[in-house]
């Protein structure tokens, strides 16, 4: 057998330099192709070629005829990177990119889905309506069990006459945003506007609209129905109920008309200070009172309900304006439970 003779001190190092070449080169392909386990997956900027998994098993050739004879052929060559072993793997490099896109395009919709509430759609019929909200998610499982569930029907027979504390609105000229929310026209607030109601002071955050009422007075609904939703420091919510019957034009809901957005999740910002709640109270501020709940999910208890007895009169026309896009988003009457309803004199 022949014998190698040995390197000189030139050969050597060159030897060395290609080693430690080949070395990251072999190991920046094993890194594209196997990222270690608990490197976060990121979209890919560009897919790797079957080619370069070839291109590895050249470079582990290319490392076995430099080091001769120290690597038995029929041993596997195998490179460490940050202390993780990144072995020549025979699963395709474009397979993997395509698992990993998928797992960060699942991992964005839940996000952009966590953001937006959006996980579980819900509706106003069909098999997603009211009578399936409990079961969609255990979040909404009140929906179903709740004993304090609004909207309800106030039988003038059986309500609680007597005086009572007058409601106090501090509503100034305020910015708004209108949303189409997908359920609803809603209007966001931004102001100074507060109602101060059983002794505590409640600043409004938005307004919205149902077709027809929600609430029910001796088994009749109104036409449409205007929620008012305060909330107070503690975070606990005060509703204002205004319903809305035919008649003249409104000039609040005119304005925020005139900036209804049309698609699901649009908003349009409102001129400044162009509203001013006070366009939408009665005259007449006796009331109906009852603890009760959001009327949409997830249905949460503990809401300080007030309904105004005196309709508000708004148009024909604003009202098909309205029903061409929510011909009916109303919630059904809940049972009342025993709860005491009491009637503002």
């Amino acid at each position: 057998m022949l014998s190698r003779p040995p390197l000189s001190l030139h050969q050597r190092q060159g030897l060395r330099f290609a080693l430690i070449c080949a070395l990251a080169f072999g190991a920046a392909i094993a890194y594209a192709a196997d990222p270690p386990p608990t490197t976060t997956a990121k979209k890919p900027t560009a897919d790797i070629s079957a080619t370069s998994a070839s291109s590895a098993k050249e470079v582990g050739a290319q490392l076995r005829e430099a080091l001769g004879t120290s690597v038995a052929p029929q041993k596997k060559l195998t490179i460490v990177v940050s202390g993780k072993a990144a072995a020549n793997r025979s699963t395709p490099t474009t397979v993997k990119s395509a698992r990993a896109a998928a797992v960060v395009g699942h991992s964005q919709t839940t996000q952009m889905q966590s953001v937006h509430g959006g996980d579980v759609h819900w509706t106003y019929e069909g098999e997603k309506g009211p009578q399936a909200w409990g079961r969609l998610k255990p979040d909404f499982n009140v929906c179903a069990i709740g004993k304090r569930q609004s909207p309800i029907n106030i039988d003038d027979g059986s309500t609680l006459m007597g005086p009572a504390e007058p409601l106090l609105f501090n509503y100034t000229p305020s910015n708004g945003t209108v949303l189409n929310n997908g359920h609803t026209i809603q209007v966001e607030v931004q102001g100074d506007n507060s109602l101060t109601v059983r002794g505590g002071r409640y600043r409004l955050v938005q307004f919205h609209f149902h077709a027809p009422s929600e609430e029910q007075f001796n088994g009749k609904r109104t036409a449409m129905v205007a929620h008012l939703v305060h909330r107070n420091d503690e975070g606990q919510l005060a509703v204002v109920a205004l319903l809305l019957e035919p008649g003249a034009a409104n000039p609040l809901i005119d304005k925020v008309w005139t900036y209804m957005p049309l698609e699901v999740n649009d908003r349009v910002r409102m001129p400044r200070e162009l509203l001013n709640l006070n366009e939408l109270l009665p005259i007449d501020q006796r009331y109906y009172q009852f603890m009760g709940s959001l009327t949409t999910p997830p249905c949460t208890e503990g809401v300080l309900w007030t309904v105004l007895r005196q309709p508000l009169q708004i148009s024909p026309a604003q009202i098909k304006l309205f029903t061409q896009l929510y011909p009916n988003n109303a919630r059904p009457v809940q049972a009342l439970n025993g709860r005491p309803v009491r009637e503002a004199q």
